[in-house]
């Protein structure tokens, strides 16, 4: 073969490569760039709030900002709901209407599943675990991704010591996970550790405590259930914190700090 044969034989092939090269990058890219919706199902704790109700806010309504742009969240928490009641207003067929597959679904149900004493919400254990399963077996069913969480804590200080106040449910959610094989953040356990590592005083700058005065609370308001936006936001990244733990794909689409 001539030197110049050879040099085009040569240019050409090397030409292929490139386009072949070029084009399997821009799939991968593409691939990366698909996005995926994450789910958010449960109660107060992380539901989104309204303007009159500020500084109280859901945790979930943080979770967005540790993503990238690729990620879009759909906040279905509502106040009051545990998983009876989630079920039973249809919230969740909305949720299964709308699903995709490779989505993911994120369920922290407990803090209104405990109230037993309202039949609207309540649940025996056994129903606690028979609904966390049907969120799990039918989010499943449509490619979806479900992911389990226990309950976040209550800032219930007594002299000095936080107590337990969710019951068996936290148990009831690990066991829901174990026996379904469902990703699990253990955010009762992560919550537990860092209201306890603040303190009794120091740990309210995390719960909706608010001086008398605010155009919201005349009266002030002390609450050890739900977020100020301080504590939402460290409640949403220890959820993230969970993800990095469990090495989901998700986690590949997290800002990096």
């Amino acid at each position: 073969m001539q030197k110049s044969t050879w040099n085009k034989a040569l240019k050409s092939s090397t030409n292929r490569i490139t386009i072949l090269l070029v084009a399997i990058a821009m799939m991968a890219f593409v691939a990366q760039q698909k996005k995926v919706t994450i789910w958010m199902i449960g109660d107060s704790t992380m539901a989104n709030k309204s303007k009159k109700t500020f500084p109280e806010t859901g945790w979930g309504m943080e979770f967005g900002k540790y993503f990238d742009n690729t990620v879009s969240i759909q906040n279905k928490a509502i106040n009051g709901r545990s998983t009876k009641s989630f079920i039973n207003e249809k919230r969740w067929d909305s949720v299964m209407e709308n699903l995709k597959a490779g989505d993911y679904v994120f369920i922290e149900f407990g803090h209104n599943d405990e109230k037993i004493d309202k039949p609207a919400v309540g649940t025996s254990i056994p129903e606690f675990k028979s609904n966390l399963a049907k969120f799990v077996l039918e989010a499943r069913a449509k490619g979806g991704i479900p992911v389990l969480l226990t309950p976040v804590t209550r800032r219930t200080f007594k002299n000095g010591v936080l107590t337990d106040s969710h019951g068996k449910y936290p148990a009831a959610t690990i066991s829901v996970a174990d026996s379904l094989h469902v990703p699990m953040i253990d955010l009762l356990e992560k919550s537990k550790k860092y209201v306890i590592s603040l303190g009794d005083e120091p740990s309210k700058q995390l719960y909706n405590y608010v001086d008398s005065g605010n155009v919201n609370y005349p009266n002030g308001k002390r609450d050890d259930t739900h977020f100020s936006p301080t504590g939402a936001n460290k409640m949403a990244g220890l959820a993230v914190e969970g993800i990095k733990e469990l090495k989901l794909d998700l986690a590949k689409r997290l800002i990096k700090n």
